[in-house]
């Protein structure tokens, strides 16, 4: 498993300083007590979320997705509902929260065999994320069980964001 691949971690609020998040991949959400900023990506059981994206949008809109939700803004994200249903104070929470991310340079409007493999290795990181995860703790990151974390807006309603 490459580790080497993820940027750092990055507070949230900064996540959109990030180079090249235009381009798809594969993000890691981590809740700490203790400041990340600039710190080195390694594995640890306070990693909450792992996801990907192949979307035009690339990994700062998967992220903003990600952010509306748990923001209480829209429900556009299925690991941010579960997210949010665990932390409902988007204020409190989010000075507590760091992401790292792993870029792929792909255009993902392309079918070229060149960027459609890309796009594959994308989905297969982050499954191979997933299994290290699981080799790691014994169970998936809190946020990615979704037979053991409930959905907010399924909870209480999506009028109640």
């Amino acid at each position: 498993m490459n580790q080497n691949r993820f940027t750092g971690w990055s507070i949230w609020d900064k996540r959109n300083d990030l180079d090249n998040t235009n381009y798809p991949g594969v993000y890691a959400i981590r809740i700490s007590q203790k400041s990340l900023a600039g710190r080195k990506f390694s594995w640890h059981k306070e990693i909450v979320y792992i996801g990907m994206t192949n979307a035009i949008t690339g990994l700062r809109g998967r992220l903003k997705a990600f952010d509306d939700t748990i923001g209480g803004k829209s429900v556009r994200h299925g690991g941010g509902d579960r997210f949010k249903f665990q932390h409902q104070n988007y204020d409190e929470v989010v000075e507590k929260l760091y992401v790292s991310v792993a870029r792929f340079k792909a255009d993902v409007t392309s079918k070229t065999p060149k960027n459609l493999r890309v796009m594959g290795d994308v989905a297969r990181f982050e499954f191979q994320c997933l299994a290290k995860y699981v080799e790691s703790y014994g169970e998936l990151p809190e946020f990615n069980d979704m037979q053991k974390s409930k959905k907010h807006s399924l909870t209480y309603g999506r009028n109640n964001l």
